[in-house]
């Protein structure tokens, strides 16, 4: 989609180098906040010269691709891939996950990681378990992940990967990655360099990623947590507090989940019931025959 804006001022001279400059500057204009690539070009459509100023009216055309999606599009495009219903206390949280990550997808800084990746995959897990199917459970995370233009299965192999990785490894050798080589290592260490150059996006979910890395190695001290944040120029107290968002939310959902499981008992009772009042109602009618009526 092009937008055409006119730039009319007034100048002393006209000369080809002040044409330039102005040109120079359009080109170099920008977005701040989401990711947008732009191209301008100018054109001049018109000069009127007099003794004393002159008036140049100047056309730049900027070109803007890879708009981002609005949230709602997100949202939309998840419920076209599902289309079956979901239970509300699962449903709920979904809906606020996806807007969440619709907007640390778009951020400028943002590029997805592995320690990311392990992070949404944890948390989703950890949502749907004892979701009734899990089939369908499997299918609303397809759903998710693709409404964001994102691939399900990457999110999968990476946390399948790390997950075997800390399994490996030491509260020592966690937090030593740097002085070693291999795959998760240079993931790290990617990670660590993208810090320390401002070009980061902290989520959420990076911070479960880091805890389930622990978890797995059984670095249950709590100064372990501070070295690898320390290796990675993570700020501690961010992963501090968003861990304790994540352990809240864990123990919402399982109060939620007892809930449910309570209703769905209920429920199956009283269809039990009506089930068993029928039968005894259809054995009394063959019992007693069917009523007979005496004409007049």
């Amino acid at each position: 989609m092009a937008a055409v804006t006119s730039v009319s001022f007034s100048a002393i001279s006209q000369s080809s180098s002040d044409r330039r400059a102005f040109c120079t500057a359009a080109r170099n204009l920008g977005f701040e906040g989401f990711r947008f690539r732009s191209s301008f070009s100018c054109h001049y459509v018109g000069v009127r010269a007099s003794n004393s100023t002159s008036r140049m009216v100047i056309h730049c055309m900027s070109t803007s691709t890879d708009v981002p999606p609005t949230v709602a599009d997100t949202k939309l495009n998840f419920l076209k891939a599902y289309k079956r219903p979901i239970p509300s206390i699962y449903n709920t949280v979904l809906q606020e996950l996806i807007v969440q990550q619709h907007l640390m997808k778009y951020k400028k800084t943002f590029r997805y990681d592995p320690v990311f990746g392990l992070g949404f995959v944890t948390v989703y897990d950890q949502l749907m378990e004892g979701y009734p199917s899990d089939e369908d459970r499997e299918a609303i995370f397809q759903a998710y992940i693709k409404a964001l233009e994102e691939d399900p299965e990457q999110y999968r192999i990476d946390a399948k990967k790390l997950e075997e990785w800390a399994r490996a490894q030491t509260p020592s050798s966690l937090v030593d990655f740097s002085s070693r080589e291999g795959e998760i290592e240079g993931t790290l260490k990617d990670i660590a360099e993208r810090v320390a150059s401002g070009n980061f996006s902290y989520s959420r979910f990076f911070a479960v990623g880091l805890f389930r890395l622990l978890e797995l190695s059984n670095a249950s001290e709590p100064t372990v947590l501070e070295k690898l944040c320390s290796a990675l120029n993570i700020n501690k107290r961010s992963v501090d507090r968003d861990l304790d968002v994540y352990r809240g939310l864990l123990s919402k959902l399982v109060q939620a989940r007892e809930l449910l499981k309570e209703y769905v008992d209920r429920e199956k009772k009283k269809q039990e019931e009506r089930a068993e009042s029928q039968k005894a109602s259809e054995t009394v009618t063959k019992c007693l025959g069917e009523p007979q009526f005496v004409g007049q």
